[in-house]
């Protein structure tokens, strides 16, 4: 029995990564088509949540100092996540990781004081 081409296998990797993306658009076309209503009527395209007609506006705007506080928190919080494991394992690691882990810590407050310049961190600001 003769041994496949080298390119046998190349065409069918070509093959599967044409048909793994093709494959469920063409099923969602098909679902489209075929299960689909043609026509929603309005009834369908009402807003519906939680059993309750909607009332007002659904679009609420919030001023862009809350999300700078909460991605401000999410930094310090991971802080967090990455000093606790330094902690546990501090007395059998080498002076590199100290140095390394000072640096960051480093950076961190060096953020916090420009955050804290800025008047980020102020809550009675930003209501």
């Amino acid at each position: 029995m003769e041994a496949p081409s080298p390119y046998f296998f190349l065409v069918i990797l070509c093959g599967v990564a044409l048909i793994f993306p093709l494959g469920p658009l063409a099923l969602a076309w098909m679902w489209r088509r075929f299960v689909q209503p043609p026509r929603p009527g309005p009834a369908k395209n009402a807003t519906y949540e939680c059993g309750i007609e909607s009332l007002g506006e659904a679009r609420v705007q919030f001023q862009s100092q809350y999300y700078l506080y909460c991605i401000i928190f999410l930094i310090f919080d991971v802080e967090a996540i990455f000093l606790i494991p330094f902690a546990v394992a501090f007395t059998g690691l080498p002076v590199g990781a100290f140095i390394a882990m000072l640096v960051f810590v480093l950076l961190l407050m060096e953020g916090l004081v420009w955050a804290w310049s800025k008047g980020c961190l102020d809550w009675a600001r930003t209501r």
